[in-house]
């Protein structure tokens, strides 16, 4: 059919927000090396127009919002300047066990003054 598979959408929004958080905030890695990581709890996707197998995809990702414990980022996806498809993802921070934890203060504050919203 030559169109690409819509779970890859997923996948480009993964792949900006983690480069989203390395320019604004700290490399995922960061987080993992201080015991944090972000589970995925959500994904919402509103898929506009098919993507091509040689269309090149820009993401567009920014933080929506942040809690205690969780956060929100938003996508718009284009090709050629048009939406291809926009979602959200949330996230709630969870310590290497897997079980939900507050994200450390100073990491939350730094974070939320990149939000767009400061909470829901």
């Amino acid at each position: 059919m030559g169109i690409v598979h819509h779970s890859n959408t997923v996948r480009y929004m993964e792949i900006a927000r983690v480069a989203w958080l390395e320019e604004h905030d700290q490399p995922y890695t960061a987080y993992i090396e201080s015991g944090h990581h972000f589970a995925t709890t959500r994904v919402e996707v509103d898929y506009l127009r098919p993507v091509r197998f040689d269309d090149v995809v820009d993401v567009t990702v920014w933080l929506d919002w942040v809690r205690h414990a969780s956060l929100q980022m938003a996508y718009e996806l284009c090709v050629d300047g048009l939406p291809i498809a926009s979602g959200s993802t949330e996230h709630a921070a969870v310590d290497t066990d897997g079980r939900a934890v507050r994200m450390p203060r100073e990491r939350r504050d730094a974070m939320r003054r990149l939000a767009v919203r400061r909470g829901p």
